[in-house]
């Protein structure tokens, strides 16, 4: 246990270290355009399930995951304006429209939705984590770590309310050769 709480002390001394920041590194900028980039994917993403469904807790979902994701978004933008990286080409907000007004060979049904936002969830968590490793400066890997809890914490009410209705789609279950049954 004495490890972990180093681990925090260290971690909080460089953070609040009056040192002066070393200039980003190009894996930095790179991680920081991809997630910005992926953040911008992912509210298009959040912005067609907005427009597609008519189911009230998926919809409560979605403006969340939209809600979070640009305020993250916004912290990476911030970053990047204040250490002079220009910001990469993202594609404008989608047009707010009405469910019943999007033709069936277009729409995304309701378990499509909830497994991409899934899906992009889990990458997501997986590329901070990867980015929070690489990072030499503090601040970036702990608003990394920070932007991580969030979707962590996104990830927990979708993958309920995936369970509730019988969307999540699972792998086929695994049992090597000479396993006991299970029932």
């Amino acid at each position: 246990m004495t490890h972990l709480f180093e681990a925090i002390s260290a971690i909080m001394k460089n953070f609040t270290d009056e040192a002066p920041k070393p200039q980003l590194h190009v894996g930095e900028v790179m991680d920081l355009w991809t997630a910005f980039t992926a953040f911008h994917e992912a509210h298009a993403l959040y912005q067609i399930g907005l427009n597609t469904t008519t189911d009230k807790d998926l919809q409560h979902v979605l403006r969340n995951a939209l809600e979070g994701s640009i305020s993250d978004t916004r912290r990476i933008e911030k970053l990047l304006l204040a250490e002079g990286v220009p910001l990469p080409l993202v594609n404008p907000k989608k047009p707010i429209s009405e469910p019943g007004a999007v033709p069936e060979g277009v729409k995304l049904k309701d378990d499509e939705i909830a497994n991409l936002i899934s899906a992009k969830v889990a990458t997501s968590i997986t590329f901070c984590a990867q980015a929070m490793s690489k990072t030499i400066r503090t601040d970036v890997g702990l608003m990394f770590f920070s932007i991580q809890i969030n979707l962590m914490k996104f990830a927990a009410p979708l993958k309920n309310l995936m369970l509730s209705r019988g969307w999540i789609r699972v792998p086929p279950f695994y049992s090597p050769p000479g396993a006991p049954e299970r029932e």
